[in-house]
């Protein structure tokens, strides 16, 4: 694993195991190891510990007493409650695009996307098919301006993309209706209509929770 020097060491740290548990490389309920971690990845203990925190913090693993920590378990509970906030987020998100966007220059970040979302459709590229939906979010930040919301949605992002991965990996077909999802919504932003917003996004949050809880009794 290379480091970079922008970010902490924890923070690195918790991205790499957070890639390997919304990967599924990492199961529910498997511990992870402080020690093995350190000496993998040839860092201080100190900082795997640092970097467990952030990922119990975003809701990957669950830090038992005496037991340490382990990949945390997906429960429908947890599906449905992220869901139904995870929309209400996208809203406020698609909300503030609306109503700050200017001219085509504004846009074009989400037009790219898009065309990144759709190559990744094509190719059955799940794992870049989720990063582009969350860069969707980023890309929204700055009309927002809000850094709260950015923290809270930085945060849930990781246990988002580990219910999205896991209902991707059950049901390719579905990026085909959240690409039809995501063209109603640039339609709604580039119309400033706030109502077309609420009803594309919250049909996106119940459609993600369905597939998604679909995904956990199958497997």
């Amino acid at each position: 694993m290379t480091f970079k020097a922008n970010d902490s060491l924890a923070e690195q740290i918790a991205q790499h195991l957070a890639e390997r548990i919304i990967r599924a490389e990492l199961r529910p309920g498997e511990r992870i190891q402080e020690q093995k971690v350190t000496q993998a990845l040839a860092v201080s203990r100190g900082s795997v510990r640092e970097a467990l925190l952030i990922l119990e913090r975003r809701h990957l693993v669950v830090i038992l007493p005496r037991r340490g920590a382990q990949v945390s378990h997906i429960t429908a509970h947890h599906v449905q409650s992220l869901c139904t906030l995870m929309a209400e987020l996208y809203i406020l998100l698609g909300n503030a695009v609306a109503e700050r966007w200017q001219n085509a220059e504004d846009l074009a970040p989400f037009l790219m996307l898009q065309t990144r979302l759709e190559t990744a459709r094509e190719r059955q590229d799940i794992n870049a098919f989720v990063d582009d939906s969350f860069n969707v979010m980023r890309a929204a930040y700055p009309f927002a301006n809000n850094p709260y919301l950015q923290e809270t949605v930085e945060n849930l992002q990781p246990a988002m993309s580990r219910q999205y991965c896991l209902a991707l990996e059950q049901r390719k077909a579905s990026m085909n209706e959240y690409l039809l999802l995501f063209t109603r919504l640039l339609e709604a932003v580039r119309a400033r209509h706030f109502a077309g917003i609420r009803q594309v996004l919250t049909a996106y949050g119940q459609r993600s929770c369905e597939q998604v809880l679909a995904a956990l009794e199958a497997a």
